[in-house]
This record gives C-alpha cells, structure tokens and sequence, in this order.
C-alpha cells in the first residue's frame, strides 16, 4: 500500500520550493511574452516564483469546482469567473445528484467566483490576455475540473497559446489536461495518488491577505517579454516565431448545418495548393503548434484554412470532442464551402488535410468518402485508428509524423499503416514526444508536411520526403508515393 514515507524523497518542503522548481522548469519551455495565471488560493504562492523566474506578469483566474452536496471535497464539475463550465457527468451521475441538484450547486459555486474576484482584485481589471501565452498555475492537480475550467477560460479571452503548469498531480493528468490546453508541463505525477497535500511538508491554508500582497506586487511587472536577470540565463524562445496568418488572411464564418463554424482563411498564392487543418481534441483554430506549420506552408505559397470543428456550446460536451464522425462530416462541410463561390478560393485549387491527434482520425475518415476531395493527408502525433474501418477506403497519398518517444501512439500509428492501401509512408522523428515540444522538432514536422503538400498537392517541387526524414518507416512497410522508386 502506498504510504507517505514512500513519497517524502518526491515530496516539496512547501509552496515556494514547488514554484521555484516549476519556475525553473517553464524557463526551459519556449515561452513567447508569457502572463501567469494563478488558481487561488493555493495557487498563488506558487504561481508567484513561477512569474518571479519568467519575469512576467501575475493575475489570477478564479475558478471554483462544483462539489458533490454531501461530499464537497469531490468534484463534479467546475465554473470559471468568465462562464466556463466542465461538467463531470460520470461523477454526476455516479453520485447520484440529478440535473437540477447540479444547476443549484453550479450556481452557489458561481456566487462564490464573482464573491472572491471582487475580494482579490477590488476595482482592477483582469488582465488583458489577447495575443499572449498563458500559463495557468495551481498547487497540484486532482480530478483536473478546475485547471480545465481555468484553461478554457483562458482560451475565450483570446490567449494565443495555453500552458497548464503544475508541481504534482496523478499519472494520468498529463493526458486528460491536453483537452484544454496546448502544454502541460506537471513535476510529479505518481502512480499512486491520493491528495495535492500529501505531495508537500508544509501544507498550510493560504489567505486572501497574502493572495492580494502577491498581486501588488508581481500583478504591475510591465507586460513584456522576459529579460536576462543576473545569474540566470534567459528562457529558451521558439525556434520558429508564431507570428499572425501570412499576408491577405480573412476571418470567415463556414456554415456547417445548424450551426456557424469560424475560421482563418489564408488564400494560396497563383497555381498553389491549399492546407485544412483539422486540430485535435480541445484545440482550436488557435492551435500554436498547427500555426506554426500553417507559416512554413505560407512560406511555400500555399494556401490555409485553420477553423474550429466545435462551437464553444458544443465543447462543453466532452463527448463531441471525440465524436471522430461528427468532426469528419464539419470537415466536409467546410472543404464544400472552400469549393463554393462565398470562400473566393478557386474551384481548381487541390485541398490536402493536415491533422492532429483525433483531428488526425477526421481527416482520414473523411478522407475516405467516395467523392472525397483531397489529394493529400499528412497526420501529426495522429490517431488514426480512430478512423476504424474506413482506412482502407483512403486514396490519397498520406504522410504519419510521429514522435520517436511517443511510443503508444506510434504502435498505433504502425498498426494503421499497414492497413492503408494508398501510398503512404510512416516518418519517426527521433526523441519527439506527443507534443513535438523538444528543440527543432515541430520545424521538422512543419519541414516534412511542406514537402508533401507540394509534391502530392501538384502545385511545385520539393525535397524527397523519403530524404528528408528522420530514417527510415519505423516498420518498414511505408508505400512510395506514385512515381518514387521503392
């Protein structure tokens, strides 16, 4: 049975020793003009050594969890200051607690939001977010209601990007947090979990006082990106700038059915192909990873299309996020509008797919529709086996990038190749994990997705892909692409 003496050698002293170690850990993450979250109370003492070692800015995201009525202590959901609301309904459900229960606690959980931001800020305003990286800090995750909540929120403020940061929580956070935000970087995450407390010596309450100290303080840093501070080396920035959509990009508004689907549209130059990008669960239009292969296609001539799949009302329902068909068939409503005379992309242009994680699975599900139209498909860190039964109906030329070190889902992405019949071709970039994070890894991706689109798009010539890989398919079985001796 796991007991506290087995974790005291993983255990913080307090707060302020798990922020600095986390603060210490962010500097190492490329961090573009950052502002700091804090979830309080907890949160704060620990988000304010982390703004301390980014030299950003501290605020506060006042986010409450929805308990059960007869055990608060579990969560059921959580609302966040702006309206941002995560329902746990197999929690709901479990614990018995009817729809009408949960509306009635969701409420007073909110009265206690709008209570506690008037309490901590007084009359200043929340910081502007728009534009910026984000990074959500809490003392610990438990069930992960309030950091979703938090993270969420953030994202309708507009933040360009999201990071969720944490010193402890349970093994499985890492994965069930990447719904709502872009990373997630969490010191511990120990197999046998039972508390945030049991992870720190000192564990005491944190008051309103000492909240509003460290927002005087930190809350006024000039809202810049951070600077060299003696003895310490500066943050590692991007290897490749996100900046906005490359020149003539429009908002658009794609109609899907019932609903209204918003997007950026970046038309392709004369004569080039043009990307969808199909994001993966609890990622948006948004996505800074899927921004930055959007530039190096832009830089290549090609046109882009990044639009979200989901309305914010539909996201609140977890279920759609991995509803693979219901995403494949907003995928074909907006490849049926870019073919329309309301998108002004000529009916010409060949259309490739780019997809990630389960907007991997949508792509080549749709993809694998009789009258499909899409000439390529390139997956990053995919899930492809979502697809099911359809990959063998897949046609078009389809490129898998995955993560030498995101090892499930490369067993998965193998397991998928060997079932497509189009010419394909599995590509491993060595020591990437899921998110592509470690230094030079997404340009690769950006790299290789570039070249494919240009030769399987028909619109230039590029680099042989099979040379500008990490090596060789990971299973030997990747298909040449037509024309490409084996």
């Amino acid at each position: 049975m796991w007991t506290r003496a087995r974790a005291d050698a993983g255990v913080f002293a307090d707060r302020d020793e798990a922020g600095r170690a986390l603060g210490t850990r962010l500097r190492s993450v490329g961090l573009d003009d950052p502002v700091v979250l804090a979830l309080p109370r907890g949160g704060v003492p620990v988000a304010a050594r982390v703004a301390e070692a980014l030299a950003a800015a501290l605020d506060v995201m006042v986010v409450r969890k929805v308990g059960v009525p007869y055990r608060p202590e579990l969560a059921m959901g959580a609302v966040s200051e702006e309206g941002a609301r995560i329902v746990e309904v197999h929690v709901r459900r479990g614990a018995r607690i009817s729809p009408q229960e949960y509306d009635v606690a969701e409420q007073a959980a909110s009265g206690e939001v709008a209570r506690l931001a008037r309490e901590l800020r007084g009359d200043r305003a929340p910081m502007p977010l728009a534009g910026r990286t984000v990074v959500v800090v809490d003392d610990g995750v438990a069930t992960g209601s309030t950091a979703r909540a938090a993270c969420r929120a953030a994202r309708s403020r507009g933040a360009a990007r999201v990071v969720f940061a944490a010193p402890v929580g349970p093994a499985r956070c890492r994965e069930e947090l990447r719904d709502t935000a872009d990373d997630v970087v969490v010191l511990r995450t120990p197999e046998h979990f039972r508390s945030v407390g049991d992870w720190y010596r000192d564990f005491g309450q944190v008051s309103d006082a000492e909240v509003s100290a460290q927002l005087a303080r930190l809350g006024g840093r000039p809202e810049s990106a951070p600077q060299e501070r003696p003895g310490h080396p500066p943050p590692k920035q991007p290897d490749r700038p996100v900046p906005p959509d490359g020149g003539g990009a429009m908002e658009v508004r794609i109609p899907a059915g019932d609903v209204e689907l918003q997007g950026r549209l970046c038309p392709p130059a004369e004569g080039r192909g043009l990307v969808v990008f199909v994001h993966g669960s609890g990622s948006s239009a948004r996505s800074p990873r899927n921004r930055h292969v959007a530039l190096a296609l832009h830089s290549a001539g090609l046109g882009t299309l990044l639009f979200d799949l989901l309305t914010p009302e539909e996201e609140r329902d977890r279920a759609n996020v991995f509803d693979i068909p219901l995403l494949a068939q907003r995928l074909a409503r907006a490849t049926g509008w870019l073919r329309s005379p309301a998108s002004g992309v000529t009916a010409s242009t060949p259309l490739g797919y780019f997809g990630a994680s389960t907007g991997a699975a949508a792509a080549l599900m749709a993809a694998a529709e009789p009258r499909a139209d899409v000439a390529a498909v390139v997956s990053r860190g995919g899930r492809p086996d979502l697809a099911g039964n359809r990959l063998p109906d897949v046609r078009c030329p389809t490129l898998l990038i995955v993560g030498g070190d995101d090892h499930q889902v490369l067993t998965l992405n193998r397991r998928a190749l060997s079932r497509l019949t189009s010419p394909s071709r599995l590509v491993v970039v060595r020591g990437a994990t899921h998110l592509f994070e470690e230094k030079g890894a997404l340009d690769r991706v950006a790299d290789l997705a570039r070249d494919w689109f240009l030769t399987h798009l028909g619109t230039a010539q590029a680099t042989d892909v099979a040379q500008a890989t990490d090596g060789p398919p990971a299973d030997g079985r990747g298909r040449q692409p037509p024309n490409r001796p084996a």
